[in-house]
């Protein structure tokens, strides 16, 4: 990726030496410790279920991996903000409170003791972002975090499929790629793979990497997209980047030329292309599968007939394992509804609301339209993918957003100091008096 010129006036910085006299201190940039922060907190939600690796991982191993990235990501964002300096934000304050929510839903025990651990896990995660909100600004210095996050994760997806193609490509998943180092199943690489892809080729648009660096990313990662049939990520990816590089059409040429060619190549892949494209996306799947999407309906409807008081109703069964009835709930509002009820429903429905006026207020930038993307691309995910009631890659991506669209804080300039006084000599004083 291209260097970032160096920034100055970030929030809560600690003051460069080197000032003229009588100038406010440049705070120095985001600390290097605060990306290691930001990769420990990605390490943590990757998981620890998924498919069968090469070398058999005892989920207990993969727990305490995650577990403890979690631990030291707090740890070290504790150690590089020891003045607790933070940015109030309408995100971290909201996570507070689905925070919150989840404790209270969760102290009935109703799912078992893992429910409480599940909501120290949250409060560890929200605890670290609120310590690192004191860096928060637009600048693209996270984004660049993600990416680079991100891609090594990819980069293990691919080391896997080139040593064993067959435990990469199961017949368990359909021949979809899946994690043969580390357990990650065909959604979460698809969505890893999209979110990258997206992000970089907004950098590319708004000039802010070249094109080699990007192709770098781009190229494997549309590969790896591909081969996880993975439809909910490539909507998202592709109605992402068409909000996002919307947003950018009046302010930017670029913007406007990579939209032609982008309509141009979707047409003639379209009319060129039309069979193969659907028999990738429907993956041999039947009409009725199809139309259920792969069974979550069936699901989706038991979950919303099922009996429930009205306690459950307001604040739910407290956190679990995103299931119901042994089966994967697969959508992020019934799963808080099923966990956290509809007062985490209305929380997280706050979060998404808030983020999406808040961009679509602010004057067009890249760091706007990397915003819009990453909304609208957790938002459609959220039909088919549980996490927005959870320490999850989908908070971390709404964490990047409200990160990038957050005014830079102006430091209070410094009071003028009083013009010295004149020494008069004691020889023109006397002569004055005489």
């Amino acid at each position: 990726m291209g260097r970032q010129p160096r920034r100055t006036g970030l929030p809560g910085g600690p003051d460069a030496a080197g000032t003229q006299p009588g100038a406010e201190p440049r705070p120095a940039g985001t600390p290097r410790i605060a990306g290691i922060v930001w990769g420990l907190l990605i390490l943590n939600t990757l998981g620890s279920a998924g498919a069968e690796t090469i070398i058999p991982l005892p989920r207990s191993l993969i727990q305490v991996v995650t577990m403890g990235a979690l631990g030291a990501a707090f740890a070290l964002a504790l150690a590089v903000n020891l003045r607790l300096r933070i940015r109030a934000g309408a995100y971290v304050f909201l996570l507070t409170l689905l925070l919150v929510a989840s404790v209270i839903s969760s102290a009935h025990l109703e799912s078992g003791f893992g429910a409480l651990f599940r909501c120290a896990r949250l409060a560890l995660f929200v605890s670290t972002l609120w310590l690192l909100s004191r860096w928060w600004d637009d600048s693209l210095t996270f984004v660049r975090h993600h990416i680079r996050m991100y891609f090594a994760v990819l980069g293990s997806v691919a080391a896997g499929l080139v040593i064993s193609p067959g435990a990469a490509l199961p017949d368990l998943y359909g021949g979809r790629l899946v994690g043969a180092l580390w357990p990650l199943t065909p959604p979460q690489i698809g969505q890893y793979a999209a979110v990258i892809i997206g992000l970089t080729v907004l950098l590319v648009v708004g000039r802010r990497t070249d094109r080699v660096s990007a192709a770098v990313v781009i190229v494997p990662s549309l590969v790896l997209l591909a081969l996880t049939h993975t439809r909910t990520a490539t909507l998202g990816l592709f109605i992402g980047l068409a909000l996002a590089i919307g947003s950018l059409i009046l302010t930017s040429a670029a913007a406007r030329r990579f939209f032609t060619w982008a309509v141009l190549c979707a047409v003639v892949a379209a009319v060129g292309f039309a069979s193969a494209l659907q028999t990738w996306f429907l993956r041999g799947q039947s009409q009725e599968n199809f139309s259920s999407l792969t069974g979550r309906a069936k699901v989706w409807d038991a979950l919303l007939a099922a009996p429930r008081t009205t306690g459950e109703q307001v604040f739910g069964v407290g956190l679990g394992d995103k299931s119901f009835g042994g089966l994967p709930i697969d959508n992020s509002w019934l799963a808080v509804y099923n966990e956290q009820g509809l007062i985490g429903v209305a929380v997280v429905a706050a979060i998404i609301i808030v983020l999406g006026g808040v961009a679509l207020l602010r004057p067009p930038s890249l760091q706007r339209a990397c915003a819009i993307f990453l909304i609208s691309y957790c938002a459609i995910a959220s039909y088919t993918e549980a996490g927005l009631g959870d320490a999850s890659p989908y908070l971390l991506h709404l964490a990047l957003a409200a990160a990038l669209l957050a005014a830079p804080a102006e430091a209070a300039p410094l009071p003028t100091p009083e013009p010295a006084r004149r020494s008069v000599p004691r020889w023109t004083r006397k002569s004055e008096v005489s």
